[in-house]
């Protein structure tokens, strides 16, 4: 992130100029900016234009626009932020409160304004304008989250991922301390650690770090890879073979009564419910399908795969045999509805 102006009076209000030059520096804005605050970039605003005759035409022009923030949105995917809110500055092109929203990517330049800069947010500053200084104390931080968090007497593998070579400057980084502070838990168990390519810094890309052949086999008796595995066997199925693929409390539970699941998929949010009658439904569905042989998968919410069956509902199941007519039963209730 460049610096190009800082205004911070000894009230701590004021305003700052930046330039997000890297993917991880729209990460760093993306923690700046709050809402209430005060963003001033060059953005693109479609106008009308009213010719003598009467006739419109409309075109799209570049102008400068200062927004009080309302929503802050953070598209990963094309590493953007849309900030939406009401313009606060007299424009020719978009009246006072008028709402408007900013794009803010890599390489355009905004200035951001608070009413009071807290320390946390001027260390940021700090630090994604510093990379050296930042990088050192990022990578202390995930060392010491490791060291608090990672029983190593359980834990088989540790993933380490980034784009370019991140991975490889804090595994350096890290066992560099380990060395200096003769760290016996990192230096006996160095082996357990694993470095890999990630097109990017951001979670989505664990799905695509997991389903990296050499981690599969270095991961292949852990419960993430079980749950991983277990996702994709299901996506598969629900492809090639529908009728044996169901998700959603009905299908499921009708696929259990009739002793056709071989493995349920169900995710730890359903069991932290306040509905005691609700969650009791499901732990009672978890008791049949083992019952009767099945096996069952429960999901951890906080790992991509978990994120993935919440989206379905929380629960899903692979069956044995088919059993098309449950989508059959979803047709005539359909019908019913419709009369």
């Amino acid at each position: 992130m460049k610096l190009l102006h800082k205004n911070v009076d000894k009230d701590g209000g004021g305003s700052v100029s930046l330039i997000p030059e890297e993917p991880e520096d729209m990460w760093h804005a993306y923690n700046l900016i709050s809402e209430g605050d005060c963003v001033r970039a060059s953005t693109i605003r479609k106008v009308q234009n009213e010719s003598t005759t009467g006739s419109s035409t409309s075109s799209r022009v570049r102008t400068i626009l200062t927004i009080r923030v309302e929503n802050i949105d953070f598209d990963t995917q094309a590493c953007m932020l849309r900030l939406k809110g009401r313009n606060i500055e007299e424009n020719q092109y978009v009246k006072m409160g008028g709402y408007h929203t900013l794009d803010l990517e890599v390489n355009r330049k905004f200035t951001l304004g608070k009413a009071e800069w807290d320390s946390v947010s001027l260390d940021r500053v700090d630090s994604a304008c510093d990379p050296v200084q930042g990088m050192a104390r990022f990578f202390e931080n995930v060392m010491q989250a490791i060291l608090r968090h990672v029983n190593f007497d359980i834990v088989k593998c540790i993933l380490i991922a980034s784009p370019g070579f991140v991975r490889d400057q804090f595994f350096e980084y890290m066992f560099q301390q380990a060395v200096k502070t003769d760290n016996k838990i990192l230096l006996e168990n160095k082996g357990k650690f694993m470095l890999i390519h990630a097109s990017s810094g951001f979670k989505h890309s664990l799905r695509e770090v997991l389903s990296d052949p050499a981690v599969v086999a270095k991961m292949a008796d852990t419960k993430a890879a079980s749950e991983v595995k277990a996702m994709e066997t299901f996506y598969t199925m629900l492809q090639t073979e529908p009728d044996k693929a169901f998700y959603g409390p009905k299908h499921v539970e009708k696929a259990s009564e009739a002793q056709a699941i071989e493995t349920l998929l169900i995710s730890d949010n359903l069991f932290r419910i306040q509905d005691v009658k609700l969650r009791k439904r499901y732990v009672t569905l978890v008791d049949s399908v083992r019952e009767f042989g099945g096996d069952v998968k429960i999901f951890s919410s906080m790992h991509v795969s978990g994120e993935q069956l919440d989206q379905l509902t929380g629960v899903a199941a692979i069956l044995r045999f088919p059993m098309p007519e449950l989508e059959e039963d979803d047709e005539e209730s359909d019908e019913e509805n419709g009369k």
